[in-house]
């Protein structure tokens, strides 16, 4: 399975899926959406109304931007105006002391920014949950602090001035429509990015991150470097708005371009319209901030901070009657319509050949595992737990509950490091591999499920067996057509566009089965894929897993249902207490009598006689 399906000719396929997007009604109604933005306020001809939509360009810019970290990769920064801040005192620092243009300066903005977001992710990826908001936090308040206590530099609490220099070079003009084109442009580069990220692999490894963290790794991907390239992709767009918003505002404070209300507002502005969607910050964006604008407009002093009232109401009463955002509620049913057009239809992918046949001698050893020791405390849950799987085998693994299987499949696949022993993973060419990480073990064909079972559940099942195909597919039209490939191969075809989470629990297994198989594994440890099926699917999936091993993949699978597990093993190994009680031919391990004891007890053994 490790053989790639035969490519199409060079540039035939990547280039039909290119000519269908730029040519799809979709295109032609963003583009009509993004157009009112320029034309409405340049056909009002009020200054007024003109600030209000370069207002409403910033902050959906800003709301995009903290979207590839924030939705895509499920990371809640709320100090996200940190690189804000960066890309316009550096601008504005560049233009004071070395006179230089600021479109060159938000350039140097940008990768100053990437460079801080990666040194933030860096260590506060490791954080789960709230720490990492509050880690978020806590730096930009460093940083703000710092910006007040350099005013040699930065002006310190007493804010900078831009130099005000008019023209196109320096970025400041009397008319404000000006600033509208820069804006929109703005606007236009970080949507374009994020949905260049959200259709490519990039955007569904981020996803599956996000969704689920442990079975994303067990498909090959590094979640740390990801949600990295994520961040440091979102902190240049958001440093690229800073910098220009500083021009257009002329004047930098700490407190406002370091301000945690502005962090929070841009990641309500994404939740308003859907978090993980590329056009929801813009619609939040646009519902919310011209309320709040107009509201100041006509009410003028008396309306401070009548802003944020604006912004909690809308918040709650998306939350409670729209939690998946405008576009999450109702994105799919729109988008559904627009499909409907004449040159909406998405072409269906072309399957890849049926499975490869995976290279090697039948009945070398392909991974050997030795005395493996883990501890969890004073518990000792394996204990000089030895095996070898050989190329083309299935190998059973069976022993009653609590008995230290899984943890033995844990330190097989990298989500556990054991204590001491080793586990060395043998290619076809015959070299030793010692990988450290779920992914590394991925990238070198160990392939597993998990007993219960991790679907991406926002995806629907052909994304979620995609996610494991772009292990050996870099381009999402190869990914898709391996991906229908294997839905046709275990049957899962006919609900390809079903969202995973709406799968019963047969469904489950085999979706959890297939994106394994999509990474083209050359060995399969399958845990207790049989667990809670029908007769009928259980059947199904014995003859799943016997053509799976025909084509050469070796198989480990731990199985309580111990028809099929005898069926379908060439060895069996019993597991009880952490320890290898019995090993060799199914229907010889059955009749001895520690394996006996290990299921039924020892009164039950002394009974009997045995």
């Amino acid at each position: 399975m490790t053989a790639k399906a035969n490519p199409a000719p060079a540039g035939t396929a990547p280039r039909a899926g290119l000519v269908s997007r730029l040519t799809h009604p979709r295109l032609y109604c963003t583009l009509i959406a993004l157009a009112l933005l320029l034309v409405i306020p340049l056909a009002s001809g009020s200054p007024f109304l003109v600030h209000v939509f370069v207002t409403i360009c910033v902050f959906a810019a800003l709301a995009t931007a903290w979207n590839i970290v924030g939705g895509y990769a499920g990371q809640l920064s709320l100090g996200h105006t940190v690189f804000y801040g960066i890309g316009g005192y550096t601008t504005a620092l560049l233009i004071a002391h070395f006179g230089l243009t600021p479109w060159i300066g938000m350039l140097i903005g940008a990768a100053l920014a990437a460079l801080v977001g990666i040194g933030i992710g860096y260590p506060c990826f490791r954080l789960r949950g709230p720490f990492f908001s509050l880690a978020t936090i806590a730096f930009l308040e460093v940083v703000r602090l710092l910006a007040i206590h350099f005013n040699g530099l930065t002006g310190g609490s007493a804010g900078l001035i831009v130099p005000l220099n008019l023209g196109w070079a320096w970025m400041i003009f009397r008319d404000k429509v000006n600033y509208l084109f820069i804006a929109f442009g703005l606007l236009c580069l970080t949507l374009l990015v994020s949905w260049a990220v959200r259709s490519s692999r990039l955007g569904f490894y981020l996803t599956a991150v996000r969704e689920r963290d442990s079975a994303a790794q067990a498909a090959g991907i590094n979640d740390n470097r990801v949600k990295l390239i994520a961040i440091a992709l979102s902190a240049a767009l958001t440093a690229l708005v800073g910098a220009f918003h500083a021009m257009y505002l002329t004047f930098l404070e700490p407190a406002t371009m370091f301000s945690l209300a502005t962090s929070v507002e841009i990641a309500m502005f994404a939740l308003i319209g859907g978090l993980g969607t590329v056009m929801g910050p813009l619609l939040g964006t646009v519902l919310v901030v011209p309320l709040a604008e107009l509201a100041r407009g006509w009410l003028g002093a008396s309306a401070n901070g009548l802003h944020g009232f604006v912004y909690g109401t809308v918040l709650v009463l998306i939350t409670l009657t729209l939690p998946g955002g405008l576009v999450g509620t109702f994105g799919r049913r729109i988008t559904g319509w627009i499909d409907a057009l004449p040159g909406g239809a998405r072409p269906e992918p072309q399957p890849a050949p049926a499975l490869a046949e995976v290279g090697g001698t039948p009945g070398e050893p392909i991974l050997v595992a030795k005395d493996l020791v883990k501890r969890f405390g004073g518990l000792t849950a394996t204990d000089n737990v030895s095996m070898t799987l050989k190329r083309g085998e299935i190998l059973g693994v069976i022993g009653p509950n609590g008995a230290g299987k899984t943890t033995v499949f844990n330190q097989l696949s990298g989500f556990l490091k054991p204590n001491s022993g080793t586990v060395e993973v043998i290619d076809a060419a015959g070299r030793r591999h010692s990988p450290s990480t779920p992914d590394a073990y991925a990238r070198l064909g160990v392939g597993r499920t998990f007993q219960i079972v991790q679907p991406f559940g926002k995806l629907t099942v052909l994304e979620n067996i995609m996610i494991g195909a772009f292990l050996r597919h870099r381009s999402v039209e190869a990914a898709r057509a391996s991906a229908l490939r294997v839905a046709r191969l275990v049957g899962l075809e006919d609900v390809k566009d079903v969202e995973a989470a709406t799968l019963p629990i047969g469904g489950l297994k085999r979706l959890e089965v297939a994106r394994t198989l999509a990474t083209e594994p050359s060995i399969l440890l399958l845990d207790e894929v049989m667990a809670g099926q029908s007769q009928a699917d259980t059947a199904k999936m014995v003859q799943l897993i016997r053509a799976i091993r025909d084509t050469g993949v070796s198989v480990i699978a731990i199985e309580h249902n111990m028809q099929a597990i005898m069926s379908l093993s060439d060895r069996i190994v019993v597991i009880d207490s952490g320890k290898v009680i019995a090993e060799g031919a199914p229907q010889a391990v059955v009749r001895e009598r520690r394996v006996i004891e290990a299921y039924l007890g020892e009164d039950y053994v002394d009974a009997q006689g045995l």
